[in-house]
């Protein structure tokens, strides 16, 4: 009688088990963009956004716009449209005022999609 009684959970298991490894193989190739889609082509379509500027502060302040120096960054971001995301990358050894600061100048030339680039640790 005491067979009858217990459930079998080993086939729960083996279930679970394989929709795991299909939500997690399926949530793999969506997140990396890995599916193969043949998409539709239409004559309206809007341009893929614009790459961002990559803003580059170093630790003797030298600053850079998409690996080239800049002098001027009123200048250098000038023809650039405000839409564009701007995504800083500054050392980590600077001062927080120098980061905020040119933060503070990005955003006053009207971009408003500013970022900071940090390394996960």
């Amino acid at each position: 009688m005491d067979d009858i009684d217990e459930i079998n959970v080993v086939p729960l298991v083996d279930v679970m088990l394989v929709l795991l490894t299909i939500v997690l193989t399926t949530a793999t190739f969506v997140v990396n963009g890995r599916i193969p889609v043949d998409l539709a082509v239409a004559r309206s379509a809007a341009a893929s956004p614009t790459a961002p500027l990559v803003l580059t502060f170093t630790q003797h302040q030298t600053l850079y716009l998409n690996d080239q120096p800049v002098s001027d960054l009123a200048a250098a971001l000038d023809p650039q449209p405000r839409s564009t995301p701007v995504v800083v990358r500054a050392d980590g050894r600077l001062a927080l005022s120098s980061f905020v600061d040119l933060v503070d100048r990005v955003k006053s030339l009207g971009f408003k999609q500013v970022s900071l680039e940090v390394r996960r640790s």
